[in-house]
This record gives structure tokens, C-alpha cells and sequence, in this order.
């Protein structure tokens, strides 16, 4: 008890600060070099403080997209259905992309799950199964369920709604096992099936209370709901017609949400009306601009370093080439001489010249490359001093070709300058003279011009043929009536070539121009459809190849750019492998054009 009184009674120990008046106390005994001296040290103290706090904030922040991006872009065409299953125009494919989604989706050239949250197919490759991801559901909040794609390939099969890919499901036999998995049955085996899943899928409460001719004509065409990364929010209309679309992200989308949080379309008649429109930027984008177009638009770029655009391009699965109709034209039945025609053909040139650059050069069927495959050779067969190289000068070329004919019995007539048959000093029975039917377009009639340049200097008398495409196609192509056709295959991302190669499409409206027939690559082409193992499918594309290098029924020249005019401020955006315009969205949510600092604690829930 003393003990602690004595405790008790030790004085205490405190601590104070100095009150603000006190400092100032000591800050005014200052002389007048040390208020300078003290309040330079309290700028530096300050500054130092804030550069450190500063500097250990940046540490801990880092830059990444920011989700309030806009972009206006430009179509040439009006929508009249965006509607997966009936559109037929660009601008419907594109606008559907970005409101709809599949089963699967096309990305960096391979086939991934989209609505699908895993899919296998059977070891007959008959039965595709698809188990779909859970929480789906469509822009109005209704789910979306196994119920809707079997709805969905039911519409596109009914005859009566002609959709454009009735063909690709016809003989789908489809079974709905539960709400989230559905079996698609095929009746044979067809490797490039995978890629018709892609079709977005309809929603059945909407569309199922329509008949079929309300279903073409409904308002649901114009005003869709489907599952994608965007909604629609507006259409803006002049005199009733839709003059601009708007689309919304959308916040429930089941996947990365885009940053781009905003896209309008704006319509134009044509695209000369569009690219003016980019040059005073009423619209940020343009798609699918011609060669002649991008050359123009590059001419601009490099004088107007202030323009806020730049392009990009990527190659379309188009091949173009010379197909010859050996049956029209029998002086081209001789492989003789559609192997000179071959070798004096500069390609370079011509997609320097017609393409303005925007193109690649190609001497074979296959618009993709095929792992561990060279490009066979052309002139296979010949004798090695008549063999020509990228690399052999136009002369050399020139004289190989000549000489090839003459060692075939083809004589130059020295008054015309043209080729003519002659056997066993019979006088000329055939001459070396043909047409070529091409369509109406800029780059079309300049490559066919060049290639004929190429062949009269060979000695050839030939002519080209100008026809708008419409005759082209109903009076040229449908009929067969053509010595040469410079045409184009388009082949989409299913890389099926059986309608251009097949015998069974020789005739009209098969795709086969060329009228060719060999029993092999029917053979091979029948069994690149069955297959479903990769690596015999591409050993089977390049015999394929070779076959076709062998014949030589064309002559192959370029694949063509897909073109698209992007802001300059557009970051993420990358086209990859694409087989239609719409593909470019296939990457959308990846794009961005603004940006924002966050602590990279927070950067993941962004």
C-alpha cells in the first residue's frame, strides 16, 4: 500500500507538440537568410513528398482499356433482315454478328465454343453433341435453352422461309436432350459441318408466334433480340428510311464484355457517298473499300498526316485465276499450251497494277496454307532448261514458253506474229486464239488486260470480254459459253472445295468453271468432306493440290485484301484469318479506343 502511494506520487513525463503559435515563435526569431533558407527546405520536403507519393502510386497503377469507347462506321446498303437466318447482304451479316451469337464462333481461323460450353463429335462424325453454358438467356431476359437452336435450324430448313442456308441443314436431324444439351445428326460423314454452327440462334417465344410469311416481314428483322455483345438501341430514320443504327453493349452479355461501349452505323448508297463521309469525319470506319479506293485513300493519308483514319487489310479466301473451258476453246485443251500460258503470267504485276498491292499472289486452288505443304509446281514435267522461277526475268520466262510451244509443234507465223498448230508440214490447222470473259469491275478488266498483254506477247491472239455481272453469270457462266473466264472462287471458312473441283458440278449451277473432271480429286474431295482427322485431311489437300498442278485447268493468279478503314486511335483490333466481312467482329471484344489508370488490384474486375 505505501509502495503504491509512492507510486502515486512520481511525477508524470508528457509529451507535447508545439502548438502552431510556438513554431511561428521560433519561424519569426529567423533572420531574414534562414526564412529563405527554411521555406526553400519546405518546398523541396513538399515536392519530394509528392513526387514520392506520386511515383509509389504509378508503382501500384497500370494503363488499360477503357470501357466507354465509341465508334461510328459506315456501311454501303440498307438493312432490310438482321436476322441470322435470312440475311444475305453485308450489311445484315454485320449487323447480326454483333446482336446474335452461335453455338460456336470463328477466331484466329479455328472453330471455338460460343453459346457452347463443350461439344464432341462421334467416331463415325455422324452425331455432334453440344452442351450449352449455364445462365444463358437473350437480350429480353427470357433464357435461351436448347429449345431455341433446335428452333432456330427448324426455320432455317423450312422451304418456305428460303433461307440461304437451308442448304447446309437440310439433312441435320436435330434432338433436344435436355434444356442445355442438343445432338445434330447428319446422314453422312462432313468434316466442314462445324463450321454452320456458327448461325446465330433466334429466340423461339418471339418468333414462333408468326406464320412464315410474317416471319419474313416482321418488325423483328429491323428491331432483333438476340444474345450477342450488343442490343439495339436506336435507328435513326429520314423520310421512313433508316438512315443510321445504333447499338449498346450489352451488360448481361455471358462473355468479355466489349469496351467499346457504343456503335452506330450510318448508311450509304454507294461508296463513294461513304468515303466522303470518312474523309470529313461524320463516320469513324469504313469496311470492304476496293483496291482502286485504298489507293486513293492512301494517296490522302500521305498528305493529310492530320487524318484520323489509317487501313488495315487481311486476305479473303478468294482465289481468281484464268479458267480455261477445254471444251469451248479446244486449242486450250492442249496442256502444252496452258503451260506457256502459265509461265509468262507475272502475278506481282498484277496485284501491283489492279489490286494497288492490296492482294496475294497464288499458283494453286488452296486460299490457306496447309501445314509442312510446299506450292507444287506448275510447271512439273517440263525439261529443267524450260523450268522458270519467281525469280527468272519476264525475257527468260518469255523464251521458255516459246520454246516449249515450238518443241510441240506450234510455229509462229512471221506476218502476224501468232501461234499456229502445223504437223508434218501441213499448213496451220489450228491457231493460238481465244477470248477471255471477265466482269465489269476496275480490278477484273485491268488484270484481265494485263494477262492478255502477257499472252500476246507470247504469241497468242487474244481477246477480252466485258460483261456487268449479272450477264456475266446469267449469260456467260450459266451457259458455259466462255473460251477463258477470269472469275473468282470464294471459299468460306468450312474450306470445302467440292463445288469448284467436283465433276458432279460441271454443270450449271455448279461452281466447277473450269468443267474439270478427274476421277482422283472427286475421290479426294468426297473424302475431305468425310474425314474429321486433321492431319489426313491435309495430306489429302495437297494431293489435291498436286492433281490440279498436274492438269493445270487454270491458271491461278491472287487472293484479295479484305480493306477497312479504322481510327487511328483504335487499339486491339486484329482481323486475322476472315472469310466474310462480318468476321472482322469476331475480335470486337478486344477493341478499344480510350484508356484509364487503375491500381492493378482492380485491373481484373475491369
Amino acid at each position: 500500500m505505501y509502495l503504491a502511494n509512492l507510486t502515486d506520487l512520481q511525477p508524470q513525463k508528457e509529451f507535447r507538440l508545439k502548438s502552431g503559435s510556438t513554431i511561428l515563435n521560433y519561424i519569426n526569431r529567423f533572420s531574414a537568410t534562414e526564412k529563405v533558407i527554411f521555406g526553400l527546405l519546405v518546398v523541396i520536403a513538399t515536392v519530394t513528398a509528392l513526387a514520392m507519393a506520386d511515383g509509389i502510386n504509378s508503382f501500384f497503377m497500370i494503363e488499360i482499356p477503357s470501357n466507354n469507347g465509341k465508334l461510328t462506321e459506315g456501311l454501303v446498303g440498307l438493312p432490310h433482315t438482321i436476322n441470322p437466318i435470312l440475311a444475305v447482304t453485308d450489311v445484315d451479316r454485320d449487323i447480326s454478328a454483333l446482336v446474335y451469337s452461335g453455338l460456336t464462333t470463328y477466331k484466329d481461323g479455328a472453330f471455338i465454343p460460343d453459346l457452347a460450353a463443350s461439344s464432341t463429335i462421334s467416331s463415325d462424325g455422324l452425331t455432334y453433341s453440344f452442351t450449352l453454358k449455364s445462365g444463358l438467356h437473350f437480350q429480353d431476359g427470357t433464357p435461351l435453352t436448347t429449345d431455341d437452336v433446335a428452333y432456330t435450324i427448324q426455320k432455317i430448313q423450312d422451304a418456305a422461309l428460303k433461307s440461304p442456308l437451308r442448304a447446309d441443314w437440310k439433312d441435320v436431324t436435330v434432338k433436344v436432350i435436355s434444356p442445355t444439351v442438343i445432338q445434330l445428326t447428319l446422314k453422312q460423314p462432313y468434316s466442314p459441318f462445324i463450321s454452320n454452327t456458327t448461325v446465330g440462334i433466334i429466340p423461339k417465344h418471339i418468333w414462333s408466334a408468326l406464320n412464315d410469311d410474317q416471319f419474313v416481314l416482321s418488325q423483328y428483322n429491323i428491331e432483333p433480340i438476340g444474345s450477342g455483345p450488343y442490343k439495339e438501341s436506336s435507328i435513326g430514320k429520314t423520310n421512313g428510311i433508316p438512315d443510321s443504327y445504333s447499338l449498346s453493349a450489352w451488360s448481361d452479355y455471358y462473355d468479355q464484355h466489349p469496351y467499346i461501349s457504343s456503335m452506330t452505323f450510318k448508311f450509304y448508297a454507294d461508296q463513294e457517298k461513304a468515303l466522303s463521309a470518312l474523309d470529313s469525319g461524320s463516320i469513324d470506319s469504313l469496311p470492304s473499300i476496293s483496291a482502286v479506293d485504298a489507293a486513293r485513300l492512301a494517296a490522302r493519308l500521305s498528305s493529310n498526316t492530320a487524318a484520323s483514319y489509317r487501313t488495315i487489310a487481311a486476305p479473303l479466301p478468294r482465289v481468281f485465276g484464268v479458267f480455261f473451258n477445254q471444251n469451248q476453246s479446244p486449242v486450250l485443251a492442249d496442256k502444252n499450251v496452258r503451260m506457256a500460258l502459265n509461265m509468262v503470267v507475272d502475278r506481282n504485276a498484277i496485284i501491283k497494277s489492279a489490286l494497288n498491292g492490296y492482294g496475294k499472289a497464288v499458283s494453286g486452288p488452296l486460299p490457306f496454307s496447309v501445314s509442312g505443304v510446299a506450292t507444287p509446281d506448275l510447271n512439273a514435267g517440263l525439261d529443267l532448261s524450260l523450268k522458270t522461277t519467281s525469280s527468272t526475268s519476264a525475257a527468260t520466262s518469255l523464251l521458255a514458253a516459246q520454246n516449249l510451244l515450238e518443241k510441240n509443234g506450234w510455229v509462229k507465223d512471221p506476218t502476224t506474229k501468232i501461234y499456229g498448230l502445223s504437223k508434218k508440214g501441213v499448213k496451220t490447222i489450228q491457231t493460238l486464239s481465244f477470248d477471255i470473259y471477265t466482269a465489269n469491275t476496275p480490278d477484273l478488266k485491268q488484270a484481265a488486260e494485263m494477262v492478255r498483254k502477257s499472252w500476246t506477247d507470247l504469241g497468242a491472239l487474244v481477246t477480252v470480254k466485258v460483261f456487268e455481272p449479272s450477264d456475266l453469270y446469267q449469260n456467260i457462266i450459266s451457259t458455259r459459253k466462255y473460251d477463258a473466264l477470269l472469275f473468282g472462287e470464294f471459299i468460306g471458312s468450312d474450306r470445302d472445295l467440292f463445288a469448284f473441283w467436283h465433276s458432279s458440278e460441271r454443270n450449271s449451277p455448279g461452281l466447277n468453271v473450269a468443267l474439270y473432271t478427274n476421277s482422283k480429286v472427286d475421290k479426294l474431295l468426297e473424302s475431305i468432306r468425310n474425314t474429321t482427322n486433321d492431319s489426313t485431311r491435309q495430306s489429302q489437300y495437297l494431293q489435291f493440290s498436286q492433281l490440279i498442278a498436274a492438269d493445270l485447268p487454270a491458271i491461278f493468279l491472287y487472293m484479295p485484301d479484305f480493306i477497312y478503314a479504322v481510327p487511328k486511335s483504335l487499339h486491339g483490333i486484329d482481323l486475322g484469318t476472315i472469310a466474310l466481312p462480318s468476321d472482322r467482329f469476331n475480335s470486337i471484344a478486344d477493341w478499344y479506343d480510350t484508356t484509364e489508370r487503375v491500381w492493378k488490384i482492380f485491373a481484373h474486375n475491369q
